[in-house]
């Protein structure tokens, strides 16, 4: 979303660091942001078409003035598909606003998941979310990684984080202080001076 201002980024051995946002997700890349991001007067099924339009030919002005009906059916159907995925069929014509925290950060990840990505971007997901609804979105990531979906997790929560990664990178200040396995980091004491203040 910012321009880089050095350094290089590869997908699928590709530079990309200098496209558009909107190129990178047609590529296969699409991510959530920390702050819930929907349109809260909207329903969740049109904050998820949303993200469908991505992959329709015709683009999103065109679909909001009903040029072609056809592609729009077969968007928003696939928008429902992402609904469901994420557990939310019973909520797809609620306004997105009147949903708890937990079940909106889930309509971003079905707006992220109808464009049909490789891979998923995710900036704390688990930021102001209560235990239950950790739970489910824990359970949620492990079905869309068992479905073959990438994740690269951006999550301050260890706990969370511990019993649902294959690989961690732990920065402070910017600085890569640790990489490894979630057994080899728990005992990385750079990692704890860091994120426990050492150990008496």
């Amino acid at each position: 979303m910012l321009p880089s201002d050095g350094g290089e980024i590869r997908f699928r051995s590709a530079r990309i660091e200098a496209l558009a946002a909107r190129r990178i997700a047609r590529l296969g890349v699409a991510r959530t942001f920390q702050h819930v991001n929907l349109v809260g007067s909207m329903t969740v099924l049109e904050n998820v078409a949303i993200g469908a339009h991505l992959r329709g030919a015709r683009g999103t002005v065109s679909a909001m003035l009903r040029m072609d009906r056809e592609e729009e059916q077969r968007l928003l159907y696939e928008a429902v598909r992402q609904i469901e995925r994420v557990g939310l069929g019973a909520h797809r014509m609620d306004a997105a606003a009147s949903l708890p925290l937990g079940q909106q950060r889930l309509v971003e990840i079905a707006r992220a998941l109808a464009a049909d990505p490789v891979l998923l971007l995710l900036d704390e997901p688990a930021a102001g979310l209560r235990y239950q609804e950790k739970q489910a979105l824990a359970e949620l990531l492990r079905k869309l990684r068992a479905e073959g979906v990438s994740i690269l997790l951006v999550e301050h929560d260890m706990d969370f984080v511990m019993g649902l990664v294959d690989r961690l990178v732990v920065m402070d200040f910017g600085e890569k202080i640790a990489e490894g396995l979630p057994r080899d980091i728990q005992a990385n004491p750079a990692v704890i001076e860091a994120y426990l203040g050492g150990i008496e």
